[in-house]
């Protein structure tokens, strides 16, 4: 076969346009001698599938390997019992561990109980009255400021209604 027509040939297909009778003259060229130094290595690859197109899996060892990792072989009751006591073993570990970050993480955020500060009574009734006082007057400056605040809304609402009724009269 000349060179020219190998070459179309081989370009069909790498470009996967041949047909199974132009795919069996490239099989067979490549099978025979005296091939040129530009196509050694495609004519190895052709060689290649051909080799691998002849073997089976027939293969007793390949089977075994399969068969011995799809079905693993059997395990004694002793041997199930201990893996699983481990694994219920862990589990409650994780668990506990789990439990006691939580509740010191619980603990330090919580704030702490308020101590009585005062041991005699009469000194903490003082103190309470000191407190309720000041609360009394800062309600007190509170109350003088939202009187101003409803003054200002009676302003705003009067004047509302006198351009009302400037606008029924137009």
């Amino acid at each position: 076969m000349d060179s020219n027509r190998i070459e179309e040939l081989l370009n069909k297909y790498w470009n996967c346009e041949t047909s199974l009778e132009e795919e069996q003259q490239l099989r067979e060229y490549f099978k025979g001698g005296g091939i040129p130094e530009q196509w050694k290595e495609t004519a190895a690859l052709f060689r290649y599938f051909e080799e691998n197109k002849k073997k089976a899996l027939s293969d007793l060892a390949f089977d075994a390997e399969v068969l011995k990792n799809v079905n693993p072989p059997k395990q004694g009751k002793l041997v199930k019992l201990f893996y699983n006591s481990m694994r219920i073993a862990a589990g409650v570990a994780v668990v506990m561990m789990a439990v006691w970050f939580v509740r010191k993480e619980v603990r330090q955020t919580t704030p702490q109980q308020v101590v009585d500060t005062y041991d005699d009574p009469q000194l903490a009734f003082e103190e309470t009255k000191k407190a309720l006082l000041m609360i009394s007057k800062s309600f007190g400056k509170a109350e003088n400021q939202a009187k101003k605040i409803n003054m200002f809304n009676e302003a705003q609402e009067e004047i509302q209604k006198k351009e009302k009724e400037k606008n029924k009269n137009l």
